[in-house]
């Protein structure tokens, strides 16, 4: 959320940022509401001024043994005022916070214009696209003849969208768990965490899903509670309300969680696979950072993601989001996108996000730079390192031979008994 002083101050300045990621800021609006606002505090303060002034002299009265029943009427037609504008302020105040709570982060200086996904800049290429001396297929058509994926059952289990793993792919999805766990806390220096799988709206509200993305969200019927749909949302509020040590900054996290999505905006996009399920495991990484040192903490987080991709030597490219095409909360925003053969294209495995003050200031996360300091908001980040389902595809479709086996990258071998293959099999 966007601090409402700098709007103020600043209206102007913000709207054409804003208007840069194709955001139009309702100025009227928030002016009217933040002039009715001021208009009204200055409305109790009045009232309080004549609430002390009153009370002084039916003091005085009192004293001195006056009738002071005419001036305490007079004090409780004031008191009863100054109820109606503290319940008139709280009211504008509320429809102020929600007006600010729909508007977009500022994009970051360094963040190319643009508002279509056309604009976004690579950064980096990295390994080889690999050539096949046959005709490559795409997962949806490789995997079921291996027995490791059925999405007929599964869509029978649940409906569509839903995954299906078994036998060495679903021991597969388990090794890729466990293998970017352990590279992310024992050479990146992340914490393990095991977060609930569910949050509430509170918590969905310092992250930014609520209330713009409610309609991509499952909820829980009955209750306020949410299931999640990254660990970024339950990893991020640990620190809710909290004070943090600035001393202890940069405070990084990592966790694994099934995210749960109605991927209610993609229209049919990806039908075919597992590529954007409804139900989905990833590794999420999080970070608490000095404002300063965000941006560099972003760089060090896209480059901890990339690591995962060049151990399993899948080729990738990076690009950086123009600002029309950012997340709602970001300021500065990567995407990593791993090649796929079956669709002959680079597809997004992991986005990463410096979020600035701006999740912070939702969910009141702030630091103490050093004893005796003032608080400040602090920053945050995330970024999936990575999403499992869509780095599987990536082994299974840029591994795959003309046999039809898939050959199992040298990096998970340890984690998959020493197997080198995935070879046909009958599991159902």
């Amino acid at each position: 959320m966007l601090d409402l002083a700098y709007l103020r101050e600043n209206i102007q300045a913000a709207q054409t940022r804003l208007a840069s990621r194709g955001f139009s800021l309702d100025v009227e609006t928030f002016r009217r509401l933040d002039s009715e606002r001021r208009n009204i505090i200055q409305d109790v303060e009045r009232l309080r001024q004549a609430s002390k002034k009153g009370s002084e002299e039916v003091a005085r009265l009192a004293r001195e043994k006056g009738d002071v029943t005419e001036k305490r009427n007079e004090m409780k037609v004031v008191s009863q005022q100054i109820k109606e504008k503290e319940e008139a302020l709280r009211l504008v105040e509320d429809r102020l916070f929600q007006f600010g709570s729909t508007i977009p982060n500022l994009p970051d200086p360094e963040v190319p214009a643009g508002l279509t996904e056309e604009k976004n800049v690579e950064v980096r290429r990295v390994g080889e696209i690999p050539h096949f001396d046959f005709e490559q297929k795409a997962h949806w058509d490789l995997c079921p003849a291996l027995g490791i994926l059925d999405l007929e059952r599964a869509t029978k289990i649940t409906g569509a969208r839903f995954p299906l793993l078994a036998g060495k792919g679903a021991r597969l999805e388990r090794a890729l768990i466990n293998f970017m766990l352990d590279i992310h806390t024992k050479e990146h220096g992340y914490t393990e965490v095991v977060p609930p799988f569910m949050a509430n709206s509170n918590s969905l509200f310092g992250t930014g899903q609520l209330p713009k993305f409610e309609e991509d969200l499952f909820k829980i019927r009955d209750t306020d509670y949410y299931l999640i749909p990254t660990a970024e949302v339950p990893v991020t509020n640990i620190y809710r309300d909290d004070i943090l040590d600035g001393e202890r900054l940069p405070i990084k996290f990592a966790a694994y969680t099934p995210c749960f999505r109605s991927e209610a905006g993609s229209y049919g996009k990806d039908v075919r696979g597992i590529f954007r399920q409804h139900q989905f495991n990833k590794v999420e990484l999080v970070k608490f950072a000095r404002p300063a040192d965000s941006n560099r903490e972003l760089e060090s987080l896209v480059g901890d993601a990339e690591e995962i991709l060049k151990r399993l030597k899948l080729p990738y490219r990076t690009v950086i989001h123009c600002t029309g095409d950012m997340g709602f909360g970001a300021s500065k925003s990567y995407d990593i996108e791993v090649w796929l053969p079956g669709q002959n294209a680079y597809r997004e495995i992991s986005s990463c996000s410096n979020y600035g003050d701006f999740q912070a200031r939702r969910a009141n996360i702030r630091f103490r730079p050093a004893a005796g300091e003032k608080v400040r908001l602090v920053h945050t980040l995330n970024g999936s390192g990575l999403a499992v389902g869509r780095t599987w595809i990536a082994i299974m479709e840029n591994y795959q031979q003309k046999d039809g086996t898939v050959v199992i990258p040298e990096a998970l071998r340890p984690y998959l008994d020493g197997q080198s293959a995935i070879r046909p099999e009958t599991v159902f």
